[in-house]
């Protein structure tokens, strides 16, 4: 039986200023995404594009994730305490961020940049796609170092032990979502956008591979203590996500259909 390490969430320390494991994750997704995306820009295969602009859209990025993530927890989540609290809801320092607020909130920010610099939203959305997954596996990572959002008991062999859930042994749903989730989405996504393909379709592939790994890895994440499950046993990140699948499938099909091309199998898609 694994034992939950319990790492420190401090990574070092600078006098009175404190850097935890969680806050060099967010770091290193904002470098990943910049990396990552002035190679993008060099491979022009999305017209007008310059490695410049992958810091600029950054800048608009953090905003967006900040906010969006932390109102989204907000709404999501725990809307009648914050309603009695509001002054808790600027104090991010206590934790709780939600991807999908996270994401709708990178939407707002793509889509002021888009105004911005005269470009098609779905052209930039297309363009961030790939660059996403590494930044939410590092994410997923700096859940596994705090101890945080453990999955449910179980008896599998690499079952561990979280101190602060109990005794029992549980999944390490942390690294499932970083598998899933971060890394193959990330190889998925790169693949297919190493060839020019219709515009929406690398957004709507998105999309659908993310609600898709999300909604699986559910079904091993313990749900939040104050929600539980909802409806036919369904977590609220399920909920959450399967809007996502729908959404994505349908842009799949138009992006293709718009170009004058038959509907591509997985397969071509991954070609």
């Amino acid at each position: 039986m694994l034992v939950h390490p319990q790492f420190d969430p401090i990574a070092f320390q600078i006098g009175p200023v404190a850097v935890r494991w969680y806050g060099l994750m967010y770091l290193a997704a904002f470098v990943l995404f910049v990396v990552l995306g002035k190679i993008r820009a060099r491979q022009n295969l999305l017209t007008g594009w310059h490695p410049r602009d992958v810091d600029d859209m950054l800048f608009y990025g953090v905003f967006g994730v900040i906010l969006g993530g932390r109102l989204g927890y907000v709404l999501f989540y725990k809307p009648l305490y914050y309603l009695a609290h509001p002054l808790e809801i600027v104090a991010v320092w206590q934790g709780g961020m939600s991807f999908h607020g996270g994401f709708l909130g990178v939407l707002v920010a793509l889509w002021l940049f888009a105004r911005r610099r005269d470009k098609r939203f779905l052209d930039v959305s297309d363009f961030v796609a790939p660059l996403v997954p590494l930044g939410l596996a590092a994410g997923r990572l700096g859940n596994f170092i705090n101890g945080e959002l453990w999955g449910r008991v179980t008896d599998v062999p690499w079952g561990m032990v979280f101190p602060p859930a109990g005794p029992e042994p549980r999944h390490p749903s942390q690294l499932y979502q970083f598998a899933l989730e971060g890394l193959l989405l990330f190889v998925v996504l790169w693949i297919y956008t190493r060839r020019r393909r219709p515009m929406g379709a690398a957004s709507g592939l998105f999309l659908v591979g993310y609600g898709a790994c999300r909604f699986a890895a559910e079904f091993a994440r313990e749900p939040d203590s104050f929600l539980g499950f909802l409806a036919f046993g369904f977590t609220m990140g399920q909920w959450l996500s399967l809007p996502m699948i729908v959404i994505g499938s349908v842009m799949i099909v138009w992006s293709y259909r718009r170009a004058g091309k038959a509907e591509p199998t997985v397969l071509d898609r991954l070609k």
